[in-house]
């Protein structure tokens, strides 16, 4: 690539403009999503105290994820050497700073205020990996920014091979530092595996890989340009090899999880009868997200540029689909239907009769009697009481209650 097409570029087409003004006002509708939010509070989204997930995690979380892959692009050229890559990193580069900051934009909102960023900024618990994350995230602004300094700047081309080095390793960390957040979660004990570390890696492969063909397709299409037929063939081998691995991967997750018993009616809920949650499983992610596309690159028949822009699109609606499962399937207080709420129990009486629901995390005998239909016996279980989820006056009138149960049965 000629040092002119950085400082000379040709002119942009009269629609780029009409998409870039497009661009903007949706930037704007979601600057007063978040005002809103800020001003009534994170309760308009569905989330609460209780649910702290939603779905703009699950869009930030693929745009973490997928800025990490779309700099394999460049990694590809600079480290192993392909110099079909290496005319292409620049455009990895800024993706991958674009990408990152478009999912901590989002994960600004978690804060509650703006201004709480200072805090976030300069008080750490090291003991979390939230923390972690923070150091993550602003190493790689200034690695990527030092890696393209040292691409488009020709007295410091030398020094690109050691910054693509330093990129590479910089955003497998990365990555693993997001696979942890939900690999360390000891809250949801259905994500609790180190399998999640390689996965989310193998999905930033694939995921930024689909997104920097999308965004390459469209810059050529600008330009009226054809990608030529042998870097065609290669990147969409590339990207068929990383589906396969994380559907690879993903179906081990799950049949790990399905070989502890305490997990049998979480999976079950997964997979078969949880309503929305399997129809996005199979449907979205497994034969739209990683089948169709699999078929489109590898085909006898040599897919036309189309075929895989066409199934770089499937890869992100399919990630999309996997992360909603995943996120949202798994929220505090949204479990299968009849099971028991964090903040409620099924209260079965001593001497038999009908189990009755009663608000409140305490002292109580409960049942799941819906686990039959997980292929589970039902079991009385008894929930203590955790500090500050009961009112005092609450606890009292439970310990009243007791006392007068165990009087009884004395």
């Amino acid at each position: 690539m000629s040092r002119d097409a950085f400082i000379h570029p040709a002119p942009a087409p009269r629609w780029f403009w009409a998409l870039a003004g497009a661009a903007a006002v949706l930037a704007l509708a979601g600057f007063g999503a978040a005002h809103y939010m800020e001003e009534q509070g994170h309760i308009v989204t569905g989330m609460n105290n209780q649910i702290v997930w939603g779905m703009p995690h699950v869009f930030a979380i693929f745009m973490i994820v997928a800025a990490s892959g779309v700099l394999n692009v460049a990694s590809i050229g600079s480290v192993f050497g392909q110099a079909a890559y290496k005319v292409r990193a620049p455009l990895s580069g800024l993706l991958c700073a674009a990408l990152l900051a478009g999912g901590l934009f989002v994960l600004m909102l978690d804060l509650g205020r703006p201004e709480r960023i200072i805090v976030a900024a300069t008080h750490y618990n090291f003991a979390s990996v939230f923390a972690w994350n923070v150091f993550l995230y602003s190493g790689m602004f200034a690695i990527v920014a030092v890696y393209l300094w040292t691409l488009m700047e020709r007295r410091m081309n030398a020094w690109s091979k050691p910054a693509g080095f330093a990129a590479f390793a910089w955003r497998i960390i990365l990555t693993t530092g997001t696979g942890s957040i939900f690999a360390f979660l000891v809250a949801r004990q259905a994500y609790g595996t180190a399998l999640l570390i390689p996965l989310f890696i193998v999905m930033s492969f694939a995921w930024g890989l689909a997104a920097f063909l999308i965004v390459q397709a469209t810059m050529y299409a600008w330009n009226h340009l054809t990608l030529p037929p042998d870097i065609h063939r290669r990147m969409g081998n590339l990207l068929g090899l990383f589906v396969v691995s994380v559907l690879f991967l993903v179906g081990v997750l799950h049949m790990v999880n399905a070989y502890f018993a305490k997990n049998l009616a979480f999976e079950r809920f997964l997979l078969v009868d949880g309503g929305v949650y399997p129809a996005l499983f199979w449907g979205g992610y497994v034969v739209a997200g990683s089948l169709v596309p699999l078929f489109f690159v590898w085909h006898p028949r040599p897919a036309r540029p189309r075929g895989l822009v066409a199934a770089s699109f499937l890869v992100v609606a399919g990630a999309f689909a996997l992360l909603y499962v995943a996120i949202l399937s798994m929220r505090l207080g949204r479990g299968p239907a009849g099971l028991p709420h964090p903040g409620e129990c099924i209260v079965v009486p001593a001497a038999g009769g009908v189990p009755r629901r009663e608000p409140g995390l305490y002292f109580c005998q409960v049942a799941c009697p819906d686990l039959t239909h997980h292929g589970l016996e039902p079991r009385t279980l008894r929930l203590e009481a955790l500090p500050g989820l009961v009112r005092p006056d609450e606890e009292q009138a439970l310990a009243r209650a007791d006392g007068d149960r165990g009087g009884h049965r004395g």
